[in-house]
């Protein structure tokens, strides 16, 4: 029967506990006496038989084990150790990912076969030992190292598997042949092609060298069995000169007959191939034009350490979090934080049946840890993992884990390349021809972007982060798909030297424009070649430039225009009321028509940014900016003030409400020189140009009509030496605003202040 449990209010009314006071426990001590004399009258009855079967049990079993029996103890004895304290004991805790690996174990077990084998070999191992060494020969010897060596591979495989290969890497070399002491073996030829500007340069292995640097030049030394005279180092000495004069001249701005002659070797090695995708007569460029970047490959170790760091530091300051996922990207790791739980409890008393009073902690209620403690954390944990700074995502879309976002040690380089042969960019171009490869994200993943869904980007950044590598992307990745029928741009560059290298392919609709009036002027031209575009749309029936181009070939396709805009603060401090606008109604209403923007600039502050133009840009980039002000001008939030430049950006798609961060791609000039003598060499006299430059000549305003008192304010101007607005305006009693307007139309016409025409 259940003993029955006394309630608050059975003490209340007095009633007592069965088998309680001064009579209960007097019966509890005597059974338990007599128990103890019945098993010590046992054991002394059976004594005898007890010591004869133990002590041959003890001798078949130590003829059996011998002194294995030693080694059997201390394995079971680790067992029990890390079973029983493993929380308990903080090494031992620390160790637990250790202790529970199943093939360290057997390893383990196959270094305790070999110690028992060593112990055969003296007679003390006793039947179980002889049967692992089988022989106390070499035989023997060989099976015990066989054991040592799968023990120590089966504990430490990834240590053990580096050591056998830099064995076989030293052995290799043992056998090798050494070069004789000739200096700059091919690397002097190499250097002297014309393949040097294309970056194809294949010298000796020497350090590695960033893109587009100029390799250094280098003389191996003489092989230390051989000593060269004097005469050997001169002659080293002059073929290292020339190898100098020649790589210089190799590196120096080209005539128009080496451009040439390098455009054709592009060509020859790209452009003839007979698998080139032809398009409307061209030929699209090969993938193998861009260049290959390896990936860099963490430490995983390092990020558990990391991991373990944050952990530790989120639980010194009271939040209770654990680190569920880790996502490597090419410049920062991201660690997935799942918050864990605020529990409230309270002290119990109970009492056992001998009136003992034990206390213990009752939880009474629980909830999850919010997220801003941990987003209020971020200085702290910078400081923690020794980082230069953070970035908290809270919490991750489409996740349950608050994101912390760490730079890597080692930071790596994503390649155009290698996000365009990613499933992503892939499926994505299949959709349409205006794909874009942006970069990887903070867990390693490509992302890529439509322009034609966009549909206009804004890219803003301080000097140097990577604005101008990603204008270079993006118009190489739309080259990479796209024929002069399909595409054509036009290039806005005040700095003059970013975008022109771009002049040499046909997709321009005119030169990259480097002027600001002519850069006004296209931006004026832009917008009547909108408004004549949607009559034809209308006429044919269709609701944009797709539907228009699918039952047109070549030259009768109307191309999408790309209007690419390096600086914008420049533009806009020459015209600001009429470009904003322009620029405003373009983005409003160039989609349908096929007219895309990408515009950048370095400041983005809000007379640059402005309202209109941000509400009319909804896909943005940003790069490391100067301040948050800056930040939340371009992205309406802050976080970019964080980022590490070189590339690292924030990408706020269309219909994303966050910002994610990612490693812009970056394109070498060779792989974009290499694009534009590809695309220079098949340009074509059939294709048909935009009549653009007879727009950029014209004049800059339309005219007024003439004023009625025009010709009184010529008669005034000739009479009078000085004329302004606010003399017209007394003289022909008119208002301010008209007598202005009468006032620039007689400057135009030649009657400036303090002239009078004779």
């Amino acid at each position: 029967m259940a003993k029955k449990k006394v309630t608050t209010e059975d003490k209340a009314r007095g009633r007592k506990k069965p088998n309680s006071g001064f009579g209960g426990r007097l019966r509890s001590l005597i059974l338990r006496v007599l128990i103890t004399v019945i098993i010590v009258v046992l054991l002394f009855w059976q004594w005898p038989n007890i010591i004869s079967w133990a002590s041959g049990v003890a001798s078949g079993t130590f003829d059996f084990l011998g002194w294995g029996l030693i080694l059997i103890a201390v394995f079971f004895l680790a067992i029990t150790v890390a079973l029983l304290f493993q929380k308990l004991s903080p090494i031992i805790s620390k160790l637990s990912p250790i202790i529970f690996h199943l093939h360290q174990w057997l390893g383990g077990m196959s270094l305790v076969l070999a110690a028992w084998g060593v112990l055969a070999f003296f007679n003390l191992g006793g039947k179980f030992g002889g049967w692992i060494i089988v022989s106390p020969d070499i035989t023997g010897i060989l099976r015990i190292a066989g054991f040592v060596i799968l023990g120590v591979i089966l504990i430490a495989p990834g240590a053990s598997f580096r050591a056998l290969g830099r064995f076989f890497k030293w052995f290799g070399r043992q056998f090798e042949r050494r070069p004789e002491p000739r200096p700059l073996p091919r690397f002097e030829q190499t250097t002297a092609s014309p393949g040097a500007r294309q970056g194809v340069l294949f010298p000796p292995p020497a350090e590695a060298t960033t893109p587009g640097e100029t390799p250094p030049t280098r003389i191996f030394p003489p092989a230390p069995a051989e000593i060269p005279d004097l005469t050997t180092l001169k002659t080293a000495a002059q073929t290292a000169a020339e190898a100098k004069e020649k790589l210089t001249a190799a590196t120096a701005p080209k005539g128009p007959e080496e451009l040439r002659q390098v455009a054709q070797e592009v060509w020859r090695k790209y452009g003839e191939s007979p698998s080139l995708v032809i398009v409307d007569g061209w030929r699209l460029p090969p993938i193998d034009i861009l260049d290959i970047t390896p990936e860099v490959e963490l430490s995983q170790a390092d990020n558990m350490n990391r991991a373990r760091l944050i952990e530790e530091a989120l639980s010194s300051y009271g939040v209770d979090a654990k680190v569920v996922q880790i996502n490597v990207g090419p410049t920062v790791t991201q660690f997935g934080v799942e918050p864990g739980w605020d529990r409230k409890v309270r002290e119990v008393k109970d009492k056992d049946k001998d009136g003992n009073v034990s206390a213990r902690l009752e939880e009474v209620s629980r909830t999850r840890v919010k997220v801003e403690r941990i987003n209020s954390l971020s200085n702290d944990l910078a400081l923690s993992l020794a980082a230069p700074s953070i970035r908290i995502e809270a919490p991750v879309p489409g996740k349950s884990v608050v994101g912390i976002e760490v730079p890597n040690t080692i930071t790596g380089q994503v390649s155009l390349r290698g996000v365009i042969e990613t499933n992503v960019f892939q499926k994505l171009s299949a959709r349409g021809k205006l794909a874009l490869a942006l970069g990887k994200g903070a867990g390693g993943e490509a992302v890529a972007g439509d322009l034609t869904r966009m549909p206009h980007l804004l890219i803003a950044g301080a000097t140097g982060s990577g604005k101008t590598v990603c204008l270079n992307s993006v118009i190489c990745c739309l080259l990479l798909r796209n024929t002069p029928y399909d595409l054509k741009f036009i290039m806005i560059d005040p700095k003059r030297v970013e975008l022109t290298p771009f002049n040499g392919i046909p997709h321009l609709a005119t030169p990259v424009i480097v002027d600001t009036d002519k850069a006004l002027n296209s931006l004026r031209w832009l917008n009547l070649e909108m408004d004549k575009r949607y009559p034809k749309l209308a006429e044919a029936g269709v609701r944009n430039i797709e539907g228009y181009n699918r039952s047109l070939q070549g030259a009768e396709k109307m191309p999408h225009l790309v209007l690419v805009i390096d600086e914008l603060a420049d533009i806009m401090m020459a015209g600001f009321d009429e470009v904003e606008q322009i620029i405003c109604r373009l983005a409003q209403l160039g989609r349908a028509a096929g007219i895309h923007l990408v515009v950048a600039t370095q400041r983005p502050s809000v007379d640059v940014v402005t309202g209109l133009i941000k509400a009319n840009f909804p896909t943005r980039i940003s790069f490391a900016v100067t301040s948050q002000v800056d930040s939340r001008t371009i992205l309406d939030i802050g976080g970019a003030e964080k980022l590490l430049g070189r590339g690292d950006m924030l990408y706020m798609a269309t219909e994303s409400a966050k910002p994610k961060r990612l490693q812009g791609c970056f394109v070498s000039d060779n792989e974009s020189e290499r694009l534009v003598y590809f695309w220079g060499n098949q340009r074509q006299e059939e294709t048909a140009p935009l009549k653009i430059d007879e727009i950029l000549t014209a004049p800059r305003r339309e005219s007024f009509p003439e004023d009625a008192f025009m010709e009184t304010a010529r008669q005034l101007a000739r009479e009078h030496k000085q004329v302004s607005a606010s003399f017209l305006q007394r003289r022909l009693r008119i208002g301010y605003p008209r007598a202005a307007r009468i006032m620039e139309q007689l400057e135009e016409e030649g009657f400036g202040r303090g002239e009078r025409e004779g």
